[in-house]
């Protein structure tokens, strides 16, 4: 059995009980997580976990299994090497999983800021990173981005207060619509067979495994810091909160 990626149903879950499966050198797999793996772009969980007789553990990262028979959801807790861990977790140790809620939040806003950016500017997209700081993406394209223009396209629909939610295709369904993927970089996890969508109201559908607010509302102030010609032919857009 893999990982219950609880963050796949419920970005807001910000703990969960559950125990150890696996250990590695550096961290533990659980048999139900709240973190999320770094992947898509967006970075990865950190946060603690808290052991029956009140031991805390710091979770440093979060990333994806490196096991051959893997799945998406299957997740790397990596812990603080100078907590001495390996001599307090064993297969089957109960735990209590916390992510570092402020962060994640931070990232929920600006990955969803990001779908909206897609939505103002109409190419595929050839890099991403989502941070607790900033966003950005890299955009296929030669023609020059004005910075008041995309500025008043992610104003508009930010204030629109549109719904986000999820969606289950099937990788057959989504091998026949190609054109729902936005990016050039990273690839839809095919082979598991499902692939989840990610839609915001009317303006935005494309495949997404990351975390996302349920309304384009709580992405709050949010500001076009920079946009740079990083190639002749990519142009890079970074988010910042204003």
């Amino acid at each position: 059995m893999g990982t219950v990626a609880i963050h796949r149903e419920d970005p807001y879950a910000r703990q969960c009980e559950g125990f150890v499966t696996r250990i590695a050198d550096d961290g533990v797999e659980l048999d139900r997580t709240v973190f999320y793996p770094l992947g898509g772009g967006q970075a990865g969980d950190v946060g603690t976990l808290l052991l029956g007789e009140g031991t805390t553990l710091d979770v440093i990262d979060a990333r994806k299994s490196r096991r051959d028979d893997a799945t998406p959801d299957d997740t790397l807790h990596l812990l603080d090497p100078e907590s001495g861990w390996q001599d307090k977790l064993a297969v089957g140790t109960a735990v209590s999983a916390h992510i570092d809620w402020e962060r994640r939040y931070r990232h929920m806003r600006f990955h969803t800021a990001t779908h909206l950016l897609c939505a103002v500017v109409h190419e595929l997209v050839d890099g991403c990173s989502i941070t607790a700081d900033y966003a950005r993406l890299d955009f296929a394209m030669t023609a020059p981005l004005d910075k008041a223009t995309v500025q008043q396209g992610l104003d508009e629909l930010v204030a629109r207060s549109l719904p986000v939610g999820c969606e289950w295709i099937s990788d057959d369904e989504l091998r026949a619509s190609p054109q729902l993927v936005r990016s050039m970089s990273v690839s839809p996890p095919l082979g598991f067979g499902r692939v989840r969508l990610v839609r915001i109201g009317e303006v935005d559908l494309q495949p997404c495994g990351g975390t996302h607010v349920r309304n384009t509302a709580e992405i709050g102030a949010v500001r076009v810091a920079k946009i740079e010609k990083k190639s002749a032919r990519t142009r890079r857009v970074v988010l910042e909160f204003a």
